[in-house]
């Protein structure tokens, strides 16, 4: 059971975690901060030692959002092509599904802390390295049982892939234009439809 100091807490990460993903770490102030979340100054540093701590547990809240929901997406399919073919379903809608918190995390945060924020822009680095994971070890995974060919190199199609995503993203985000997005699944899925098998 969880004590009313740890749902205060969760209460005020998840909170303000839509506005440092909206206005990011330099612009989000304390009283940003405390007027979301209805609580004082003392009580936001009863919680947390500074504005970094909850940045950073802000941004660990929103992804961990992204990432449980790829989770969900692979983990329907039964193989790894269908895996892979599900995470390019998961990424289809994700302009709209990170609308609600202000756009992709990954992106705000990498961009906003890349020569600001040392501690963010490793969890950004962190959080692209596993998605990424999740790519190249599928396809390494089916080399293994012979439904990706074996020259098909897991980690770089990892790389290539996720750049291919998050650079569409920012375009739609940035021009708010989806069919960036699209069409840049669209030869995700054409290039594991020609090339893997």
């Amino acid at each position: 059971m969880t004590t009313k100091a740890e749902n205060t807490t969760q209460y005020i990460i998840r909170t303000v975690a839509p506005i440092f993903n909206k206005k990011g770490y330099a612009a989000t102030s304390l009283n940003d901060i405390t007027k979301a979340a209805g609580l004082t100054k003392g009580a936001i540093y009863g919680n947390f030692k500074n504005k970094d701590e909850l940045a950073l547990m802000a941004f660990e809240y929103n992804t961990t959002i992204v990432l449980s929901r790829i989770k969900q997406y692979m983990d329907k399919g039964k193989t790894p092509l269908q895996r892979l073919l599900n995470l390019v379903e998961f990424y289809k809608n994700y302009y709209e599904f990170t609308n609600n918190f202000g756009g992709c995390p990954i992106i705000n945060t990498a961009v906003d802390s890349k020569n600001t924020h040392p501690a963010l822009l490793q969890k950004a680095q962190e959080t692209i390295a596993i998605i990424e994971g999740y790519i190249s070890q599928q396809i390494e995974y089916g080399k293994q049982i012979g439904e990706i060919r074996k020259t098909i190199p897991g980690a770089k199609y990892g790389k290539r892939f996720f750049s291919l995503i998050q650079g569409a993203i920012f375009m739609s985000q940035t021009t708010g234009d989806k069919n960036y997005t699209t069409d840049c699944l669209n030869v995700i899925i054409d290039t594991i439809n020609q090339r893997f098998k």
